[in-house]
């Protein structure tokens, strides 16, 4: 009787095991360019539907920080039109005289440097952002040719975090300033607007600054490229958006008194 041989898959197995595996360290690396370039989706394995790749994570990550930064934009809504609301009140005296105790508050010139500080930082961060998407470093990073996406990123965000604590020493500046004037939070309700509205922004980018240094340190700590590239994006869109805030809360402050 003729034996029979049981064909062993083991090989097959293994082929279907690293195949498997998503971009990163030893692992296939990410193919997908139909996003284009930019960072958005640039790089990432397309998965079958109903799995979790890469580009679900990062999906996933933004999505969480847009809730995030929804949640923050309705408080600064209910802010403004506080201040609106307070710049509007008025009241008659015992003299029958109209009376409003709005006093509009002299924006320090420092403002401006600050906003153009704000702005440079938020060019220095996207460009950071884009490059943990280069096509060449992150196949480099892949084949274990060292982290050129480190060296390329690092100064951008370096810089990106000097130029944040740049802004909030000019905001101490600013409240320095005032305080000299005798402008403090509850001299009149246009101040009192003026320090929680910069107060409020300055504890937002204080966070930012955290995340900031949170990716500074995940370019080292982390072996995981994608976790690298979503903490390193999603930095980036937080800061773009204190970016974005800031410019609409000082334009409130400079030219809605």
């Amino acid at each position: 009787m003729p034996s029979t041989i049981t064909p062993n898959h083991t090989d097959r197995e293994k082929k279907r095991g690293l195949d498997d595996h998503e971009g990163g360290h030893g692992r296939r690396p990410p193919t997908d360019k139909r996003t284009g370039g930019g960072g958005d989706n640039d790089n990432w394995n397309d998965r079958p539907s109903g799995r979790r790749g890469p580009r679900e994570k990062l999906s996933r990550a933004r999505l969480g920080l847009f809730f995030a930064l929804a949640g923050d934009l309705m408080f600064f809504v209910a802010i403004v039109s506080a201040f609106f609301v307070a710049q509007n009140t008025s009241h008659i005296d015992s003299y029958n005289r109209y009376v409003n105790q709005w006093l509009p508050t002299a924006i320090p010139p420092i403002l401006w440097l600050n906003t153009a500080v704000l702005i440079a930082s938020s060019f220095a961060v996207e460009i950071a952002r884009r490059g943990m998407f280069r096509e060449t470093d992150v196949m480099d990073e892949w084949l274990g040719l060292g982290k050129p996406l480190t060296r390329r990123v690092l100064p951008w965000l370096v810089a990106t975090t000097a130029l944040g604590f740049l802004f909030l020493a000019g905001q101490w500046v600013a409240w320095r300033q005032l305080a000299i004037q005798h402008v403090f939070f509850s001299s009149n309700p246009s101040s009192h607007f003026f320090y929680l509205i910069t107060y409020t922004h300055a504890a937002h980018l204080f966070l930012g600054i955290g995340a900031l240094i949170t990716s500074l340190t995940a370019l080292y700590a982390s072996k995981q490229l994608e976790t690298r590239q979503i903490i390193v994006d999603c930095t980036s869109w937080y800061w773009h958006a204190m970016g974005l805030f800031w410019i609409f809360l000082f334009a409130l402050l400079a030219f809605c008194q």
